[in-house]
């Protein structure tokens, strides 16, 4: 895989296998930051604490940690991510992030592992599908769920996990994901989420699930 630059001229790379790219053609980081960062109004909470689904390129993580550096408050960050990139392709995807990046070059040295951490803050990832995954309960205050879509990889999306997603989510935290599928927002709602549907850049809609009930079991 080569990086491929998206419009905003931040790369991506696209997956032989998916069929599909790991962000869209407008922006790897205009997507991170206005879905991902700004719908979970993770830039504005005191002590963010994020669950990502799909940690791909490791460019939420970034966007979401210059905000945290930005602002002077530590990330607490936990991935679920069934294919980690080496780090040589990794390497490969950088963005105009001056204080993650430096960050970045640190997990690169370590990468693939299971945790690191500094004065910035922690990252933990589970490198496995998210369907057996262990997750901390009620823990999240924002989750981030970008996996390839719904077409080419059904499990991430399933009512299954979005009820275990709940269960990692706070009451009032917010979900969001750049897919707008009637039958994944049927199931988001199943789950226990409010359902928001907001303008997408580069597609109509983007989804914004909020807690709105305490999970069952």
């Amino acid at each position: 895989m080569e990086p491929i630059l998206t419009q905003d001229g931040t790369p991506t790379l696209f997956h032989p296998v998916y069929g599909e790219a790991y962000h869209p053609r407008q922006g790897a980081l205009l997507q991170a930051r206005r879905l991902y960062l700004e719908k979970t109004l993770t830039h504005l909470h005191p002590a963010p604490r994020v669950l990502e689904v799909g940690l791909g390129l490791l460019v939420n993580f970034r966007v979401t940690l210059e905000s945290a550096l930005r602002r002077g408050v530590r990330l607490r960050y936990l991935a679920v991510e069934r294919e980690p990139l080496p780090p040589e392709l990794l390497a490969k995807a950088r963005l105009p992030l001056s204080r993650a990046e430096e960050v970045f070059e640190e997990l690169l040295r370590g990468w693939p592992g299971e945790r690191f951490s500094g004065p910035w803050g922690e990252l933990r990832v589970v490198f496995g599908d998210v369907r057996d995954a262990p997750l901390p309960r009620g823990w999240a205050t924002a989750v981030y769920l970008d996996p390839f879509s719904p077409r080419v990889n059904p499990e991430p999306w399933s009512l299954s996990v979005l009820q275990r997603l709940r269960g990692a989510l706070r009451l009032g935290g917010r979900l969001a994901t750049y897919s707008a599928q009637r039958a994944f927002r049927l199931a988001l709602k199943e789950a226990g989420f409010a359902l928001h549907r907001v303008p997408g850049v580069g597609k109509r809609e983007w989804t914004v699930g909020i807690a709105a009930k305490v999970p069952r079991g």
